[in-house]
């Protein structure tokens, strides 16, 4: 972050926190991030109710690269007010800047919240998270605090609506990329059909966070520090959620371990039920565990293409194609017997 970068976002916070001045500092890019970028920084506000000093995130997009059905800053700032109104655990937004002359491209900042989110530090080493099951609980009553907010959201209006199951919505767009793709995956045509035979009907449509597992939340050594990455929220079947958490594409190896490879499925089912004040319907989970790996399968596809394409040079996206073997066979034991 250059000087001219750092004088204009302090220009901004001024106006936007109604300080006398803004003193922006320690600004340093966190490794990762080929979708978005995130920047920690320091910042020392003088004079006006917000005075005082912060520890932050600014979170920007990526300037090469950009995922389309990902939500831009803007709807990611609104998600956040929404679910940190709603009670849920997530870093406190406070600024939004849609003005692209300010950084280049638009921002927010967050409050900086403590610990780690990588998935394989988590599932490996119980040294993370604190208790294990008191982890798994909170997470269920997390997700069932997203799963509070429902429509109409004045605030969420961005969010596309429709009318269908969601379960039919989501076969619909899977059927539709595979038929234009030029490699068939028969395996992943059967467990389409699947799918399409069991879906559930439309029933209660809840705000989902779309991508709600291990690698998404952070943990200090005491516990659960907050829920991140809400790019691809939505509304839809609360379900969604709660098998694409205990899928076991999203165990990181600790397969023993069904919820997020960091505990006991029924104990976070537990959380998520105390909470709710209402059983689940395990059968229902089961289904959207399937429809996990489905979709899992199919982006993982795309993210191989764009290595392969030419558009973006990533070991990682790469990589990323050769777990789509894995996954269709895990379709295939799901659905066995049917």
């Amino acid at each position: 972050m250059d000087p001219a970068q750092t004088h204009a976002i302090e220009r901004f916070i001024c106006g936007a926190a109604g300080a006398g001045a803004a003193t922006l500092s320690g600004a340093r890019l966190l490794s990762g991030g080929a979708v978005q970028e995130n920047w920690l920084v320091d910042l020392e506000l003088h004079g006006g109710a917000s005075a005082g000093t912060y520890a932050c995130v600014l979170r920007c997009d990526s300037p090469t690269a950009g995922v389309s059905i990902s939500h831009g800053r803007a709807q990611e700032f609104a998600l956040l007010k929404t679910v940190f109104a709603a009670g849920v655990t997530v870093p406190e937004p406070l600024w939004l800047c849609e003005d692209q002359a300010v950084f280049g491209r638009p921002f927010f900042l967050m409050r900086r919240i403590r610990g780690t989110a990588a998935g394989h530090l988590l599932a490996k080493s119980d040294q993370y998270g604190g208790n294990r099951v008191q982890l798994a609980e909170r997470l269920g009553r997390e997700l069932a605090r997203i799963h509070s907010v429902r429509p109409p959201q004045p605030a969420l209006a961005f969010l596309p609506w429709y009318e269908e199951a969601p379960a039919l919505r989501l076969i619909q767009q899977h059927r539709a990329f595979l038929d234009r793709h030029p490699t068939p995956h028969p395996a992943l045509e059967w467990g389409l059909c699947w799918l399409a035979r069991h879906a559930p009907p439309r029933a209660a449509v809840t705000l989902c966070h779309r991508d709600y597992r291990t690698g998404n939340y952070m943990v200090d050594e005491h516990g659960l520090s907050g829920i991140l990455d809400w790019e691809f929220a939505g509304w839809s079947d609360p379900l969604e959620d709660l098998g694409w958490f205990c899928a076991k594409c999203w165990r990181f190896g600790r397969n023993e371990r069904e919820a997020g490879g960091i505990g006991a499925r029924q104990d976070f089912y537990r959380g998520y039920e105390a909470e709710t004040g209402r059983p689940l319907d395990r059968a229902g989970i089961a289904y959207w565990e399937v429809m996990a790996h489905m979709t899992w399968a199919i982006i993982a596809i795309q993210q191989a293409e764009r290595h392969v394409s030419g558009q973006e040079d990533s070991l990682l996206l790469a990589l990323t194609g050769h777990i789509v073997p894995e996954l269709e066979w895990e379709i295939l034991h799901l659905t066995e017997g049917d």
